[in-house]
């Protein structure tokens, strides 16, 4: 007897993660996405559900049509910068949002993978940070997460899922942005004094699929940290960039991250310890360097 494919719905399925992730996951699962709009390359869904997670109304009676067996919520504002101006803004979308998909679940009865950020933790820490270290965001996009997560900790059936610097094909990101100033600058300043983990979306989505794999998130209510392994500064990881591109006649000059003058703090150290998704799955991530040279390989 043929058992029929689990339903599951990914908000922000247009995202960078979450085209990702859908086309890792379409292999095993039918996928419903959800987003305020449809993505060009979300060409795996099984469905695709337009809306907005700040609609409450919308966003329950769309999941009770669609019957998931699991919500995915990728969905999030991620600007740093936007949401430390608009803090209004990252609470309607990061903390409300979410909410209003722990709702849907809630009533579903069904868990909830929420993505939450590496920037929880204030970076005072100068060993890898773990899930039961305590957060302490230091600007608006950490605490607007933060309170996502709480959220989500109070329903019955979830799983935190915690990253960060992540890139990808279908969305903004760092390396675009190097690769883009190097082609019109002869000089591009990085700061040398924040440290986190690179991570590729692609590797994100498989490491996903690997965990949905292995543990019964139907009785599961935990955090797990997974990001690519290794730890590098902005600036450090720009010159990789520059070097793995291959451009000449570029000089990258190190600078502090109060020379910026940018509006939100970042935390200086937020490399995450990626032990237990480890123990939990078998599955180890690849180095962010590996990973970083097949993503601009690929580009060219």
């Amino acid at each position: 007897m043929m058992i029929s494919k689990r339903n599951i719905l990914i908000t922000g399925s247009s995202g960078m993660l979450g085209v990702d992730l859908g086309s890792e996951l379409a292999r095993d699962y039918n996928i419903i996405g959800m987003d305020v709009k449809p993505s060009a390359v979300n060409h795996q869904l099984s469905a695709f559900i337009k809306c907005d997670i700040t609609d409450k109304d919308r966003i329950i009676k769309s999941a009770r049509d669609a019957k998931p067996d699991l919500i995915i919520h990728t969905a999030a504002w991620t600007d740093v910068d936007g949401c430390e101006e608009e803090p209004e803004k990252a609470k309607k979308i990061n903390q409300k949002g979410t909410e209003n998909v722990a709702i849907s679940t809630s009533e579903l009865s069904i868990p909830l993978i929420y993505i939450s950020t590496d920037f929880v933790f204030d970076g005072n820490k100068k060993a890898l940070y773990t899930e039961n270290d305590l957060p302490n965001p230091v600007n608006i996009y950490g605490k607007s997460k933060l309170e996502g997560e709480k959220k989500v900790a109070a329903l019955n059936k979830y799983i935190i899922l915690r990253t960060g610097w992540m890139f990808g094909v279908n969305g903004k990101n760092f390396v675009d942005t190097i690769l883009d100033k190097a082609k019109a600058k002869k000089e591009i300043k990085v700061v040398d004094d924040q440290i986190g983990c690179p991570t590729y979306t692609k590797d994100f989505a498989t490491a996903i699929g690997k965990l949905l794999s292995v543990v019964p998130i139907r009785d599961t209510r935990e955090i797990y940290h997974i990001t690519n392994k290794g730890a590098v500064t902005w600036f450090d990881y720009t010159k990789e960039i520059i070097k793995i591109r291959g451009v000449d006649n570029i000089q990258l000059v190190p600078i502090k991250s109060d020379q910026l003058n940018r509006p939100a703090k970042r935390p200086a150290f937020s490399v995450l310890d990626n032990s237990k998704f480890e123990k939990a799955t078998g599955f180890v991530m690849r180095p962010w360097r590996d990973a970083l040279r097949e993503y601009i390989n690929a580009k060219k």
